[in-house]
């Protein structure tokens, strides 16, 4: 009897690790297309920006950019419960700039200290295709481990979970970047750049 149970159950470990469900594949697929993409008009902006301001972010400490990331992540909450907007662009502008406030961030945690205050506009996309890379391989792990769950929640919820993580930052930066368990700042900042493009592809944006 046990053997043929450890048979089965063999016959069925095979079945799962050698099939690859198309529509899953198409689904992977597509996302990975939209999260690049999305990313890609993110940077557009960062880029654009540099070019209009340099890089004056630089000069931020850990919580004044967990600041501004929780003014937007603010904004966009009250945006959707109020249902409008008097001033400045919509929720998606937002959560843009979302992403590339994490990214920012990422460079200020891991590579401030041999950077000089002004980058060049070379260097400051070089490091940002460094932690867009890396965030888009991220994904790909978490959507393969977590099967597209993110499909099904509301953009409301992914903004709750981006100020969850803002106000985990700030209990980080409080007690002097150490944790006991938790994850550290910085996959904190993946996880809401992350979220933020997710609720960019829930909205549509193309």
């Amino acid at each position: 009897g046990n053997n043929l149970f450890r048979s089965l159950i063999n016959s069925f470990e095979r079945k799962c690790l050698t099939s690859t469900p198309k529509k899953s594949f198409f689904v992977m697929s597509d996302t990975l297309a939209s999260f690049t993409n999305i990313i890609t008009k993110c940077r557009e902006i960062y880029i654009a920006k540099t070019m209009d301001y340099g890089t004056a972010w630089r000069i931020l400490r850990p919580i004044a950019l967990a600041d501004q990331l929780y003014i937007k992540a603010n904004r966009i909450r009250t945006i959707q419960e109020n249902g409008e907007t008097k001033v400045g662009d919509g929720v998606e502008g937002e959560f843009m700039a979302i992403v590339n406030y994490c990214i920012m961030g990422l460079i200020q945690m891991n590579d401030s200290n041999n950077l000089a205050i002004e980058l060049s506009p070379e260097q400051a996309i070089s490091l940002y295709d460094k932690y867009k890379d890396e965030a888009i391989q991220l994904m790909l792990k978490k959507n393969h481990d977590y099967g597209e769950a993110w499909r099904e929640m509301a953009v409301e919820s992914l903004t709750d979970l981006i100020l969850m993580k803002i106000y985990r930052i700030k209990q980080i930066e409080g007690n002097e970047g150490k944790t006991l368990v938790s994850e550290g700042v910085d996959s904190n900042y993946f996880d809401m750049l992350n979220y933020a493009v997710f609720a960019l592809i829930r909205l549509d944006v193309k």
